[in-house]
């Protein structure tokens, strides 16, 4: 998936379990989980908006683009 999911990561950095979380944002943790597991297809803007709120952070900090047709890039030799 070109879309990688980085919730974890900041429940990580806030020491906040899953539990907790799902509880603030008004999501189930076996919802959450599908969304950290990558397995979401969609998230809602109101439900994106919450996660960013009781985390303290911006979109960008929870969903990264990774081009997956993109060939890996390599450092060529000067």
């Amino acid at each position: 998936m070109a879309i990688v999911v980085r919730i974890d990561v900041e429940l990580a950095r806030r020491k906040m379990s899953v539990g907790e979380f799902a509880e603030r944002v008004g999501l189930t943790p076996a919802n959450v989980a599908v969304l950290k597991n990558g397995r979401a297809k969609a998230v809602r803007f109101s439900t994106l908006e919450a996660m960013c709120r009781v985390l303290e952070c911006q979109p960008g900090d929870l969903l990264e683009f990774v081009d997956e047709e993109e060939p890996a890039r390599t450092p060529s030799s000067t």
